[in-house]
């Protein structure tokens, strides 16, 4: 009984880990693609402006 309490916990602790390291992901992932979609956003309107003018 011991041992199956063991490997139980051995597991689960196993398994918060790996879904903290894929929440940290997703979170850096879609602060990385909105700061590259604000940048490409700037880029693009300026780019806009230059061809009116």
């Amino acid at each position: 009984m011991i041992t199956f309490i063991n490997s139980f916990l051995s597991y689960l602790i196993l398994v918060i880990i790996s879904m903290a390291v894929i929440v940290l992901a997703v979170i850096c992932g879609k602060k990385l693609r909105e700061a590259k979609d604000a940048k490409e956003g700037t880029d693009a309107t300026s780019a806009d402006e230059k061809e009116k003018s």
